[in-house]
């Protein structure tokens, strides 16, 4: 840190389960201007910092390194905390990520944008996950694109629905964890 910009005092609201887990977040809070604000975990960033520094150290220091192109995540969901949650564990992995708050804000994006993958909540207004998933598949300028569905909808057939509809990955927010979120993002870019 290079200095304290503002000091501000805030009402912290713990993590509840599919979010608990997180990585580096410890909670959030919402400012006054109405933004979510993630509130870091300090112990946790260090150790980030170290394993990241520690990989860093491992690289050859003489060879140059290929330019990497940096991949386009839309992101759509319609809570605002699971929104920005998610576009930060994409964001601090490398990504550029643009949001969506329903699937019709989403396909509309994805006619006009280049997207890598998509992640998506099932449950939302004017146009669910299920439906923009068929829709993306259904497209042909869109159809080989990566869908993963991040819902709390966990029963079998809604696990079916999703896969029949199209989706490339399935995951429960009442098991998330940003490992299993990066892992199929890695895997279907």
């Amino acid at each position: 840190m290079d200095a304290v910009l503002d000091e501000r005092e805030v009402l912290v609201k713990p993590l509840v389960k599919p979010l608990s887990r997180v990585r580096n977040v410890a909670a959030a809070t919402i400012l006054g201007s109405g933004e979510v604000a993630p509130i870091l975990n300090v112990a946790d960033l260090l150790k980030s910092a170290r394993k990241v520094s520690g990989a860093r150290a491992r690289v050859a220091t003489g060879a140059a390194l290929a330019p990497v192109e940096t991949r386009t995540v839309l992101v759509v969901e319609d809570s605002i905390t699971s929104r920005m949650l998610l576009k930060g564990i994409l964001e601090s992995a490398g990504y550029n990520v643009k949001i969506a708050v329903d699937g019709m804000e989403a396909f509309t994006l994805l006619r006009a944008e280049r997207f890598d993958l998509v992640v998506s909540d099932v449950e939302m207004p004017r146009l669910n996950g299920f439906d923009l998933t068929a829709r993306i598949r259904a497209d042909k300028k869109l159809a080989e694109l990566p869908v993963v569905l991040v819902t709390a909808l966990e029963t079998r057939e809604d696990r079916e629905r999703g896969i029949d509809a199209g989706a490339n990955a399935y995951l429960v927010k009442s098991s998330f964890d940003q490992s299993n979120l990066l892992e199929a993002v890695r895997r279907l870019i």
